[in-house]
């Protein structure tokens, strides 16, 4: 069985699912295909995928490849870990609008940061998916790269590759999360969350039967303290948990980013990626000098989805994973096509999503417009259509609600300057 990285170069995560995939010996002879632009990433990430898997007791063939297509020759999975432009383009998306008084937390989903970093993803995802149709038309290509639902919705629509799932571990975490919080093992809670990614709702939560939102509660009416947080503020408005962290859920609605008062009573930390982005490059740096000294990695397992994926498919083991796919049917009042975030019974057969039905109406209205915003991005790169970029950031809750329309214009053409060379070349005009 042959695995392909792409953009392996994001050595920290890659590591990461390595170490995942490692712990179940039925993938002990696999072969790992990584492949990246950067040599010196390339390198690290190959010398790290040996140590691992040499500590683990396993015996993987690794292979580094600077060719794309010559990776992806006769792959079974494929594993799209992609950033275009690392952090010199994050940095851009948050400089830019920042001189236009419009504040992100981590710009990588919605917002004007989401949006840019999905059109100048787009063309990689193109070239991707014409290379997997010809070299390993059979493959499942597992998406982790951002905007998630953005990206999977072009995959699907431009490729026409069928084996697309977008996997993100923002489900399981928060459940981890909230079960620790109300005092009750993760292993013995029945779960169900729906909606899209990372603004998905925990629908029904029990233990033996047992309402644990009842549990939430209590703990939420006696401390203040955990008031003080945007994901239990939407919560306590909402009816239902969102499963992605309170910095990302700012950015997703319009009433809290661009309120000093309310960044103020939820402590919400503008600009926190690009410290995230430091402590990426800080982590890479060590990582490849200690390969370098010969010194230990101490690499652990991280419960990603991917290899989950992978072996249920692989041996046929039945499991539940949280995916990110085209909505046919699957979530019924929200827009047919866009991608939404469901469970996903995962077996020999491979990957079948849980069909949900209607979303109380408060929720489909919010992930309604989350996904008009993102289908406006793909209109734009898919018809070559650059007034779509500006549409989309008008249509965008924390764009709109910082900034009137002629200054989102203003933006959208600062950033199409700032971005030009990464952008598709329809899409590098000023308005």
């Amino acid at each position: 069985m042959k695995i392909t990285f792409v953009g392996a170069g994001s050595v920290v995560f890659t590591q990461g699912l390595l170490a995942d995939l490692f712990a179940f010996p039925e993938l002990r002879d696999v072969h790992i295909a990584l492949h990246d632009i950067d040599r010196e990433r390339l390198s690290t990430s190959e010398a790290a995928a040996r140590y691992i898997g040499t500590s683990r007791g396993m015996s993987p063939t690794v292979t580094a490849h600077a060719d794309r297509r010559e990776a992806l020759a006769g792959a079974d999975f494929v594993i799209n870990i992609v950033q275009v432009g690392m952090a010199e383009t994050t940095r851009t998306d948050f400089d830019v609008p920042a001189r236009f008084g419009v504040r992100q937390t981590i710009g990588d989903t919605l917002g004007i940061g989401g949006i840019f970093r999905a059109l100048r993803t787009f063309p990689l995802l193109r070239a991707l998916g014409a290379d997997i149709a010809e070299v390993c038309p059979s493959a499942w290509l597992l998406n982790y790269t951002n905007p998630m639902a953005m990206n999977v919705q072009y995959l699907t629509e431009v490729t026409g590759l069928t084996r697309v799932v977008g996997l993100c571990h923002s489900v399981y975490w928060t459940m981890r999360g909230l079960s620790e919080l109300v005092d009750v093992p993760f292993e013995e809670v029945t779960y169900v969350a729906a909606g899209v990614n990372h603004q998905a709702w925990v629908l029904s939560w029990t233990r033996d039967g047992v309402n644990l939102y009842d549990a939430l509660d209590a703990l939420v009416e006696a401390d203040p303290e955990l008031r003080r947080r945007v994901r239990v503020d939407m919560y306590r408005r909402l009816g239902y948990y969102p499963t992605e962290t309170s910095e990302h859920s700012s950015e997703y609605v319009p009433w809290y980013l661009h309120h000093d008062s309310e960044i103020a009573r939820l402590r919400i930390p503008v600009g926190d990626y690009l410290g995230i982005t430091d402590e990426n490059v800080a982590s890479y740096e060590q990582t490849r000098a200690a390969l370098a000294a010969g010194e230990p990695l101490e690499v652990e397992p991280t419960m990603e989805y991917a290899p989950q994926v992978i072996h249920s498919i692989a041996t046929g083991t039945p499991r539940v994973v949280y995916g990110n796919v085209p909505n046919r049917g699957l979530i019924s009042n929200l827009p047919s096509g866009g991608t939404v975030e469901v469970p996903c019974l995962v077996d020999g057969s491979g990957v079948r999503p849980t069909r949900i039905g209607d979303l109380p109406p408060q929720l489909a209205a919010l992930n309604r417009n989350y996904l008009s915003m993102n289908d406006l991005v793909v209109r734009a790169a898919v018809d070559e259509e650059p007034r779509h970029i500006r549409q989309a950031a008008m249509v965008d809750p924390a764009t709109s609600g910082a900034l009137p329309v002629e200054r989102i214009w203003d933006l959208c053409n600062e950033m199409v300057r700032a971005h030009a060379d990464r952008l598709p070349p329809a899409l590098r005009v000023t308005l």
